[in-house]
């Protein structure tokens, strides 16, 4: 032993200083390379979190310019094209019974867009965040309606955390709700039908297609509602066409891109934590860009809401953007 470690000393010895540092340095690399790859997933989330969070000051903006439907049908059109370009490989797995059951989900996703859409006009952005987030909440209970499992403690729990916190943000002196507000919380159902939707129907199957398809619905229900109750502007400045390219190609489509890359290569608990900040960052974006003012008591119902979201998602189980149609780890790597 002692004359290895002699043997060794005499090496380092014959070695000049400045190989020595090359030599471990190239050890080195190989692990720092490693550590900030396993980085970039998380700042996909990140990212793509972030961009949903502006997304609710863009669509604020977006709706003084453009009537909703028109607005949305463009959305989700341009976004059904790009994705379907992107994934055209796998278009030819689209079958009859893919055709139904996304029918079925985009028919609530569209309901709930349309909802939130209408309710962001009459409300702030930053409130439209985070009573639109209360979906995490109502799946639950909606699950127990369909599938007949009851919810959990922690579930009842959040509920009830909610409610108080719903009440500090959008009841009135008179106990009324706003209608920006009520809309938003309609369209909180909504999204919560629509998860359940996914939950029940992209069992082994692909979730890209599940979202190609759905967007197209949505495209097409918006389109006939547009036509039939709207006018498309005749003029559009630059700053209302740079919210719908915004809202169409950061918000839908690199949103996606960015939250399936890094959910397949990140833990759900991560994941989940990371992807319920969306809700924070619509309200810092409201601030920042749409001169919100937050109140005491906004602050204590935003507090209480997030809470709530934080307790439903105790096990980290992704009940967020994932079932949204938005991502799946498992269907994504059967296919690949």
């Amino acid at each position: 032993m002692m004359v290895q470690q002699e043997t060794q000393q005499e090496t380092q010895q014959e070695i000049p200083q400045g190989v020595q540092q090359v030599v471990q340095q190239e050890i080195q690399q190989p692990k720092q390379k490693s550590r900030l790859k396993s980085q970039v997933p998380r700042l996909a989330l990140f990212m793509a979190t972030l961009i949903w969070g502006s997304s609710f000051v863009m669509m604020k903006n977006a709706v003084g310019v453009f009537p909703p439907n028109y607005l949305l049908a463009v959305r989700f059109g341009v976004s059904c094209l790009f994705l379907g370009v992107i994934f055209r490989r796998r278009l030819k797995a689209i079958n009859k019974v893919y055709l139904i059951q996304t029918a079925i989900i985009g028919l609530c996703l569209s309901m709930a867009y349309a909802l939130q859409t209408l309710g962001i006009q009459h409300t702030t952005p930053g409130k439209n965040a985070f009573l639109t987030a209360v979906y995490v909440i109502i799946v639950p209970f909606l699950h127990w309606f369909v599938e007949k499992q009851k919810p959990a403690g922690k579930n009842l729990l959040a509920a009830v955390t909610c409610l108080a916190g719903i009440g500090l943000i959008s009841l009135t002196s008179q106990l009324t709700i706003g209608l920006g507000d009520g809309y938003t919380l309609l369209g909180g159902f909504f999204f919560a039908a629509h998860m359940v939707c996914v939950g029940l129907f992209s069992q082994d199957k692909d979730p890209i297609l599940i979202t190609i398809l759905q967007f197209g619905y949505c495209a097409i229900f918006f389109g006939i509602a547009a036509v039939a109750l709207e006018t498309f502007p005749r003029t559009i400045d630059v700053a209302g066409a740079f919210n719908l390219f915004y809202l169409t190609f950061f918000c839908t489509s690199l949103a996606l891109l960015l939250q399936n890359y890094g959910q397949k290569y990140t833990s759900p608990s991560t994941a989940s934590l990371l992807l319920s900040l969306e809700s924070i960052f619509g309200v810092l974006f409201s601030v920042l860009f749409y001169n919100e003012v937050l109140t005491l008591r906004l602050v204590i119902g935003f507090a209480l809401v997030f809470g709530a979201i934080l307790i439903a998602e105790g096990n980290f189980s992704l009940k967020s953007r994932s079932q949204l149609g938005l991502a799946g780890n498992k269907a994504t790597e059967q296919q690949n």
